[in-house]
């Protein structure tokens, strides 16, 4: 129902987003989207590409008077690092750096320098993400959907959140540290794991948190692959720069115990069916179960490193140690916007996919009545049938 495609490179002019499917009648900023871009380029362990950029959106199509027309939506945002690139010499870049698409890239395209797959690789790209998501963000708030994140572990520091009960609660307390980090006690922590990797001229990953509240039962199919929604949200999830492994709930920690340990009860209180627990992330049957959805995501230490690593001149086959391209220390602050941003894009397909529409002033009624986890929205039949297929 909704698409997006992004188009742009590193340090090209600007980076442009085109997203279709979304309703008229959605109330639209460019603030909107600038306060995420902003969040985006917050963290420790940040290298200089974002002392230069101050991102700004512009919205160039789809858009008058505030409100979205039910048209494709286009966004640019302009690289300041252009200028600084415009009239330089790009010298060549024939050794490709381990852990980037710079060896990949050239076996797929062809590439004759490496850079052409640098360019387009790099996690700038995610500054449009991070534009088309807020818009997404926009659309569930209409309906009630709030998303947030917030890191748990960076490198061998993991934080203990077991006192932070509520998730609007670890979304506000992530926004004050600059690890975003939701209890405060790990900060330091983190600050003294990230500046050793900085000494020591290497980098660091670990894992965050992007969970969405508020979201209805019934989004997601069990039907086809496709339309399952878990499979929708890890797929997003790991598309991210760096990202190598995204779980609903407790799902690696679920596999380690007996199905009485994992599966949540169902109990009926005052006509509604609820769950004693969540182990399953709001998701059963790749259809949501309006438990809050949790994705636990994976992030690799950046690849980009100041001491270099071995490879290979493709130049003369000799072994060659690569040259540092300018990067963070450690991404993972930076990239919880990002599976913000991506967990919203999945949320809001699905919610259009389920109510349908073509304005907010359509999908709002349909909204409320939509089906819930009550026993009177479950009328059972409760009689014997067969199947009836021929054979």
């Amino acid at each position: 129902m909704i698409r997006f495609l992004t188009a742009g490179e590193s340090h090209g002019p600007m980076l442009t987003a085109i997203i279709e499917g979304l309703p008229a009648g959605l109330p639209l900023q460019a603030e909107d989207i600038d306060a995420e871009l902003q969040r985006r380029q917050q963290g420790y362990g940040a290298g200089g590409r974002m002392s230069i950029e101050r991102d700004h959106a512009r919205i160039t199509s789809g858009l008058m008077n505030g409100l979205t027309t039910g048209g494709p939506i286009a966004l640019l945002v302009e690289n300041r690092d252009w200028k600084n690139w415009k009239e330089r010499d790009i010298e060549p870049m024939t050794t490709p750096r381990p852990g980037h698409a710079d060896l990949t890239g050239a076996v797929k395209y062809g590439y004759r320098d490496l850079r052409l797959a640098l360019e387009r690789a790099s996690a700038r790209e995610t500054t449009m993400r991070v534009a088309v998501g807020a818009i997404c963000k926009r659309l569930l708030a209409e309906f009630g959907v709030v998303v947030g994140g917030y890191v748990v572990q960076i490198g061998q520091v993991e934080a203990n959140l077991s006192g932070i009960l509520s998730f609007e609660e670890r979304f506000a307390q992530a926004e004050l540290s600059d690890v975003r980090c939701p209890n405060p006690e790990y900060t330091s922590l983190m600050h003294e794991e990230i500046h050793q990797a900085i000494v020591d001229k290497d980098t660091l990953g670990g894992v965050f948190e992007v969970v969405a509240l508020h979201v209805p039962p019934g989004l997601g199919s069990h039907v086809h692959y496709d339309r399952k929604l878990d499979a929708r949200i890890v797929g997003a999830m790991v598309s991210i720069h760096a990202m190598k492994g995204a779980e609903i709930g407790l799902a690696f920690d679920n596999a380690t115990r007996r199905g009485s340990q994992v599966h949540d009860a169902i109990t009926l209180e005052d006509g509604q069916l609820t769950r004693r627990g969540n182990r399953a992330g709001g998701i059963e049957g790749g259809i949501s179960t309006g438990e809050p959805i949790l994705a636990r995501v994976a992030m690799k230490p950046i690849s980009t490193l100041l001491q270099g690593m071995d490879s290979v001149s493709l130049v003369n086959g000799e072994s060659e140690m690569t040259t540092y391209e300018r990067s963070d220390f450690c991404a993972l602050p930076r990239a919880v916007p990002v599976g913000e941003a991506m967990m919203s894009f999945v949320l809001a397909d699905a919610l259009m996919e389920k109510l349908g529409g073509d304005s907010i002033e359509e999908m709002k009624p349909r909204f409320e009545t939509l089906r819930r986890a009550r026993l009177s929205d479950l009328p059972m039949d409760n009689v014997d049938w067969r199947f009836g297929y021929e054979g």
